[in-house]
């Protein structure tokens, strides 16, 4: 199928292109400014594109990111340190944000005469982000069916929803993805803060997958403290 990925320039993201690419299917990839303080994000995604040889649309939602308010993402609220399956994370949840983006691209892909749209989301985000869910996606899916009923047939891609981050990072290095170009921190800085809930989850990913992370932090060794205690099993 024609595949457009819905690309952040994260870890996830990229790894899924470069999977939608080696199956063939990849014609390009979509990212969304909202205004996120870590929109450095961006030109990882761009990078990733330009690549893979396919086209890349930006699209700029900054007006509707800056009334989704509340959120660490897109406000002046401190982005918490530690394990993503803590409480405290909830405050990075920018509401609806992959409603909003997959109504986009689902708007995109016909114009593109693409067949299918991927999308990263994986077990790991259950917890914290109700729009990453399996449910969420399969109701999407239903949405979109008869959104686009007698106009076009787009189909919901989500390959990593049921799995692990670990599982993310073992299946980007058997497709040949450039860890080193991917962005995770929510804090945006020169570095990786290596404390913030995503650098957590980045750094215990390659721990549990057995990959070398060719990441640099700031903070190199914060995430054995906050993993202590959390079992992959329980929080994925």
């Amino acid at each position: 199928m024609k595949t457009i990925v819905v690309c952040s320039g994260g870890l996830d993201s990229v790894s899924l292109a470069h999977r939608v690419a080696d199956e063939g299917g990849l014609i390009g990839l979509i990212s969304f400014d909202y205004g996120q303080r870590h929109r450095k994000e961006l030109d990882y995604a761009r990078t990733c594109a330009k690549r893979l040889g396919v086209f890349h649309d930006v699209i700029d939602m900054r007006a509707v990111g800056s009334k989704l308010t509340g959120s660490a993402l897109t406000d002046d609220v401190a982005v918490p340190d530690g394990h993503y399956a803590e409480e405290t994370m909830r405050v990075t949840v920018v509401p609806n944000r992959n409603a909003i983006m997959l109504s986009v691209a689902f708007g995109v892909a016909p114009a593109r005469q693409a067949d299918a749209v991927a999308i990263a989301v994986h077990g790991g985000d259950h917890f914290i982000y109700p729009d990453c869910r399996p449910d969420f996606i399969a109701a999407f899916q239903a949405m979109q069916d008869r959104a686009l009923d007698g106009y076009a047939s787009v189909r919901l891609l989500a390959p990593y929803v049921n799995g692990s981050k670990a599982e993310i990072v073992t299946d980007g290095a058997l497709h040949g993805t450039p860890f080193a170009e991917t962005w995770s921190c929510y804090k945006g800085g020169d570095l990786h803060c290596g404390r913030c809930g995503t650098c957590v989850e980045r750094r215990e990913a390659f721990h549990l997958a057995g990959v070398d992370d060719p990441t640099a932090y700031e903070d190199p060794e914060f995430w054995k403290a906050a993993t202590e205690g959390f079992k992959a099993e329980e929080v994925r």
